[in-house]
């Protein structure tokens, strides 16, 4: 994982919204061109992914907002971008899985699993950064 800098709260605002307009075009396409096909499990796998992605979409922002606020190179901005490395992985991993699986039958399901860990380590570093964030707050007032 490179080092936070200046361009990590950029990095992982734009990359959230990205995956969060993914997220809903992603669901779009399960919820109305999946079911023309008629198999509910791709629908399900689809809407799975769609929504895990769409909640770590947030958590991208969340995660480019907390190392914003904290300011380039301090300890929360750098817990903050560790922890949207592991959304983004997690997003590859999870829901790029269950999207393999749904829509090209690939084998997929053992990565998955790889991709929650990566959730929740996330979800760990962002409040190791948010309680960086008030330490770094308290230094600066």
């Amino acid at each position: 994982m490179p080092r936070s800098g200046s361009n990590a709260p950029r990095r992982w605002i734009v990359t959230g919204a990205v995956m969060g307009l993914l997220s809903v075009a992603l669901g779009a396409f399960g919820a109305h061109g999946l079911e023309a096909r008629g198999d509910p499990r791709a629908v399900e796998l689809v809407r799975t992914a769609a929504h895990y992605q769409g909640v770590h979409a947030l958590a991208l922002v969340l995660s480019g907002v907390l190392s914003g606020l904290a300011g380039a190179g301090s300890a929360g901005s750098v817990w903050a971008d560790r922890a949207g490395w592991l959304f983004a992985a997690g997003i590859v991993l999870f829901c790029g899985a269950l999207y393999g699986i749904a829509l090209a039958d690939w084998p997929l399901g053992p990565v998955a699993p790889f991709g929650g860990v990566s959730f929740m380590a996330g979800w760990g570093l962002l409040a190791v950064a948010g309680w960086r964030l008030n330490a770094t707050l308290k230094g600066k007032c």
